[in-house]
């Protein structure tokens, strides 16, 4: 466990991974750097006195100076989504943020892997990737693995089963545009939509494709207008993330990275399976999808690609 980690941004989700990450004793050191340093101080000390009863972590608030050495850098810094703001709609004033941030973490933290948070975290991916001068296997987005995280739990609600035997995942943007590759989708390796069909022990509830993929792009306005932000889902999201980026084994998981040509698409970053371990990005998985999902994948490229004509990097 003698990992440290840096985490750019102390607020509801910064401290949540923080909180997070030492629970599941990932890192031997954990530094909260924030503007408002009061607040990474009291959220750094906050969590530093439960880990007697958790293990010899250290949490601590810090300057970018203390980011040096990191192995895993995360970036959760940027202006909160409003309700009913889309996540593309912050772009521009979390990119001028995370312009001012970039040379400050990378001078001294030049061979960490970096891991976006802050929304909308395709963009700012994107920019990280284009103007930081740290290598594109060392830049991961958290994407859609949240979004993947909320499908399955929905399936799982669904046909009342345990989440680890659901499988599928959702691509794109993680914002109005991402989908859902049904093809891929199972329940113990039975296609989700025959699940039911294949039950022996009675009638279990049965759903709608829309719905499900209507619950899983609006889970975060439904818990930013009744709470004002989501932290806790995308904190144990970016906590699994950084437990993979511990190992020499590889993970599946779908993250933000920029695409080199698979399924058509380059020069834009969006989220595929991809395979992710202590060396950083080391490849995509070119699923087999359907021409249709192929041409939403496209879609959702090219909805980013517009958003990024508009921005000045």
């Amino acid at each position: 466990m003698s990992k440290k980690i840096t985490i750019i941004g102390a607020g509801q989700v910064g401290s949540t991974i923080a909180y997070a990450l030492t629970l599941k004793m990932l890192a031997s050191e954990i530094v909260l750097i924030d503007i408002a340093k009061d607040r990474a101080m009291g959220e750094a000390m906050d969590i530093r006195q439960g880990t007697p009863f958790i293990g010899p972590v250290s949490v601590h608030e810090g300057d970018y100076a203390d980011a040096k050495d990191s192995d895993v850098v995360v970036l959760t810094s940027g202006v909160a989504r409003k309700p009913g703001q889309s996540r593309l709609e912050l772009a521009q004033t979390n990119v001028d943020i995370t312009k001012s941030i970039i040379p400050q973490i990378t001078k001294v933290a030049p061979n960490a892997i970096y891991v976006i948070v802050a929304n909308p975290v395709d963009i700012l991916t994107y920019q990280f990737v284009k103007t930081s001068g740290i290598p594109a296997d060392h830049i991961i987005g958290t994407g859609t693995m949240l979004d993947t995280a909320r499908f399955r739990a929905r399936i799982a609600e669904t046909y009342q089963i345990g989440q680890e035997n659901v499988h599928g995942y959702v691509f794109g943007e993680h914002g109005d545009s991402s989908f859902i590759p049904w093809s891929l989708a199972n329940v113990g390796s039975i296609p989700v939509d025959k699940y039911s069909v294949a039950y022996e022990n009675g009638h279990l509830n049965e759903f709608n494709k829309d719905d499900v993929e209507d619950y899983v792009r609006k889970s975060g306005g439904i818990i930013i207008a009744a709470k004002k932000c989501t932290n806790y889902a995308i904190g144990i999201t970016t906590a699994t993330l950084c437990d993979a980026l511990s190992y020499k084994t590889g993970t599946l998981l779908t993250l933000s990275s920029m695409l080199n040509g698979e399924y058509g698409i380059s020069d834009v970053c969006l989220s595929i399976p991809s395979v992710v371990s202590c060396e950083g990005l080391k490849s995509h998985l070119v699923a087999p999808l359907t021409d249709e999902e192929i041409k939403l994948l496209q879609h959702s490229a090219d909805c980013l690609k517009d958003v990024i004509k508009q921005i000045n990097f």
